[in-house]
């Protein structure tokens, strides 16, 4: 068996990139964590962590690997969506079904998609 100790993102800008995904996760970077550092990381209170790292190149195809995200503190999908919409990510890709159903893949400020899916309230059917 192992364990995952962190999902690694390539970032231009680490901690400007890192920064973005606190707002939107609130999860704080790590305390040491600076302007201009290589690294960055979101501090969960357990793993894995959400590892943000410089790299000379931007980004050109598609990711192999992405984060799935849901709306917390009583946020449907839709609403999620609109307040990541808000803090600049863009939408890529709407999979959003008539019957509620679907997820919406979106992109970071650097363009790393990501998918938006229902609120464990909305799987429920309690919202």
């Amino acid at each position: 068996m192992i364990e995952i100790h962190a999902v690694t993102i390539d970032a231009a800008d680490p901690y400007e990139l890192g920064s973005w995904w606190s707002r939107a996760t609130g999860l704080p970077l790590a305390d040491d964590d600076q302007p201009g550092d290589d690294e960055v990381m979101l501090c969960a209170e357990q793993g894995p962590y959400v590892l943000f790292i410089r790299v000379p190149e931007g980004k050109t195809v598609k990711n192999r690997v992405h984060l799935d995200v849901n709306g917390t503190e009583g946020r449907t999908r839709d609403q999620e969506v609109a307040r990541l919409v808000e803090l600049g990510a863009t939408v890529f890709d709407d999979r959003r079904q008539a019957d509620g159903t679907g997820w919406v893949v979106m992109r970071d400020p650097e363009g790393n998609e990501f998918c938006v899916c229902r609120s464990k309230a909305e799987r429920e059917g309690t919202v």
